[in-house]
């Protein structure tokens, strides 16, 4: 199961989380959603050059949270935060237009650039669209994340590599990654790459080490949720102490019996 699911969309419930959160009727749902998916294509075409490594949509009533993931906050916030003004402008006219809502932009700076799957894949990709040979590309990513300290990584390249004419499919991996562990922290990214003798489709799998939950009522830092086995015990446990009725005591008369002459 582990080979044949996004890493990321597999571990939802235990070590990652969903980059959109807001709740909508049947009839909105899929107006909503398209939204969603216009925003962040337009983002990623727009700051192509920022290293956007995720985007987060977050929607309540009457505003809406868009938090931005950037290796390069500075090519987005702009001389004095016009950039990011400018940008609010943007999206109201071309996606709500006349609708009174309010837009919120946050901009986050990543840590550690070389563990995040995305950013090495926007890495090879322009290196690749400069025609740099394919097994360099590979092998220098795979060192880049294994110096920030990743415990595996594997990259795959498919397509007309380096120009033949026959397509193939080239995986490179350094380390382990245990796609079947749910509690193991992957990063996981596809694409395509553009290049003058065709298509090539990349992924990348970065494995950071195990996620381990300290208590059963601790919080999931990376996620926000619980973890649903603490919640059903939590609830268990208050239900039997809204239930629990003492018992009466019974008023006994001790009688001390004496000797009879």
């Amino acid at each position: 199961m582990g080979k044949k699911i996004n890493p990321k969309v597999f571990r939802l419930n235990t070590v990652g989380s969903c980059t959109s959160r807001w709740f909508a009727n049947k009839d909105d749902y899929a107006k909503v959603l398209e939204e969603d998916v216009k925003i962040r294509k337009f983002l990623k075409i727009k700051f192509r050059e920022a290293g956007i490594a995720k985007i987060e949509i977050k929607r309540s009533s009457g505003s809406i949270e868009i938090v931005m993931h950037t290796s390069k906050p500075g090519v987005i916030i702009g001389r004095g935060g016009a950039g990011v003004e400018e940008l609010k402008k943007q999206i109201k006219k071309d996606y709500f237009g006349s609708k009174k809502i309010k837009i919120i932009i946050t901009i986050t700076e990543v840590a550690k650039p070389d563990l995040d799957a995305e950013l090495i894949y926007q890495n090879m990709a322009a290196q690749l669209e400069k025609r740099v040979p394919f097994r360099k590309v590979m092998k220098r990513a795979i060192e880049q994340v294994k110096r920030a300290g990743a415990k595996g990584v594997k990259i795959c390249v498919a397509g007309r590599l380096n120009g033949v004419e026959i397509a193939r499919t080239e995986v490179l991996t350094e380390g382990k990654i245990p796609t079947h562990t749910l509690r193991a922290d992957i990063d996981y990214t596809r694409g395509k790459v553009s290049t003058i003798y065709g298509a090539l489709g990349v992924k990348v799998w970065i494995y950071k080490g195990d996620v381990f939950i300290k208590s059963k009522k601790e919080e999931d830092k990376t996620t926000g949720f619980r973890n649903k086995k603490a919640a059903v015990d939590d609830t268990k446990s208050m239900v039997e102490r809204k239930t629990k009725v003492e018992p009466k005591k019974k008023n006994v008369r001790t009688v001390k019996k004496g000797n009879k002459k």
